[in-house]
């Protein structure tokens, strides 16, 4: 039997449908990566999605999860203004209509924005204000009492100066939840691209049943996947849609990837690069070519150009298209992002986008468990 390549299905299942729903609340939810996983290992399970409450401060992405998503209630707004109370208050007048709104929530998931932890900034990094939404996942716990909670973040993340995943820690625990952290590769997983992210995993100690949080980070390591696996049959495509159409590239970018491919080479020599990029640095990275053999480099926002990073196509002349982009992060062909936003909002999304595999991975660990809840097995049958 031929199992089809999961990044190439085109149908998207019924995700909504099932013997049981599975209640998942999605906060700073971008367009939706940590939805999808979800919903992807409740499927294989027999299990429906539903989703009372999913927010992103930003319009673009939103769009693109409400397209996906559709019986889904997401909203633009900010996540504090939904939670707004203290750690350890009484709930607010805002969070008790919240909490009645959305009702029993069975897994709370969220990215908070991380620019300010990471390496990338060099200007606010680990003393960002934005790093203290990091709180409000925790705060949001602490109203909606949900079983488990998936906290997503970048490994630097634990280096932040106000002490976010430790305070955090400590809060949930006193809550009642058995607490663990872990740094994730997700290449590991079977994301083609060697990112690294910050898991905070909370479960409601009466859940456990002798267990602890930390036994589901112990991931089972998958197949790596190189490049070729994500996107090779992208190499030639003939398609007018935008989604197919790589960054108009300068003449001088044009000269520097066919020279990579010509001389076979993936990092390109001092003397080619711009005069900014050169001397003595380790960007080595910036302005090359990715390798077909190999999983690519974490994708960021800049994948469209070379200048950004190592996002050169391996065999054409030209930098990844957000098509290409989109499965790299694990994103398969029938979730929808072209005619929904403009292209500059495109290459953010994708980039900002967490990779559906490491929910996936990690709801399937928590419903085998029994952690969250499963349709009751039917008996089978007999004749007579």
């Amino acid at each position: 039997m031929v199992t089809e390549h999961p990044l190439r299905e085109r149908v998207r299942p019924e995700f909504e449908r099932g013997e049981q729903q599975l209640v998942v609340v999605d906060l700073f939810a971008g367009c939706g990566g940590l939805t999808l996983g979800v919903a992807q290992a409740a499927h294989e399970r027999g299990l429906g999605l539903q989703v009372p409450l999913a927010l992103d401060f930003d319009k673009a992405p939103v769009d693109v999860y409400r397209a996906n998503f559709p019986e889904a209630n997401v909203q633009v707004g900010a996540v504090e203004s939904y939670f707004d109370g203290d750690l350890g208050a009484t709930p607010t007048q805002t969070e008790s209509v919240t909490r009645q709104e959305v009702g029993e929530v069975d897994l709370l998931i969220g990215g908070p924005p991380c620019q300010g932890h990471s390496n990338l900034n060099n200007h606010t990094r680990r003393d960002d204000p934005k790093n203290r939404l990091y709180l409000r996942m925790a705060r949001a716990a602490e109203v909606l009492r949900p079983r488990v909670l998936v906290i997503e973040n970048v490994p630097a993340v634990v280096h932040d100066s106000q002490q976010v995943v430790a305070r955090a820690s400590a809060h949930l625990t006193a809550l009642g939840y058995d607490v663990a952290t872990m740094r994730v590769e997700l290449v590991k997983l079977g994301i083609p691209q060697t990112r690294r992210r910050h898991i905070l995993l909370a479960v409601r100690s009466d859940l456990l049943g002798g267990g602890a949080a930390s036994d589901f980070l112990e991931f089972e390591p998958e197949p790596v996947h190189d490049l070729r696996w994500a996107i090779g049959d992208l190499e030639h495509i003939d398609s007018t849609r935008g989604i197919d159409r790589p960054s108009r590239m300068s003449p001088e970018n044009r000269q520097r990837i066919q020279w990579l491919i010509n001389n076979r080479e993936v990092n390109l020599p001092n003397h080619f690069r711009p005069p900014c990029h050169r001397g003595d640095h380790s960007y080595v990275s910036m302005y090359g070519r990715l390798s077909w053999d190999l999983p690519a480099q974490t994708i960021t926002s800049g994948f469209g150009s070379m200048g950004q990073g190592r996002y050169g196509h391996p065999s054409q002349p030209r930098t990844l298209t957000p098509h290409e982009a989109a499965r790299i992060q694990g994103f398969p062909d029938f979730f929808q992002f072209d005619d929904i936003v403009t292209r500059t909002q495109l290459s953010v999304i994708i980039g900002n986008a967490v990779p559906p595999a490491l929910a996936r991975v990690l709801t399937g660990r928590l419903l085998e468990a029994g952690v969250l809840p499963v349709p009751e097995v039917k008996p089978l049958q007999r004749s007579a």
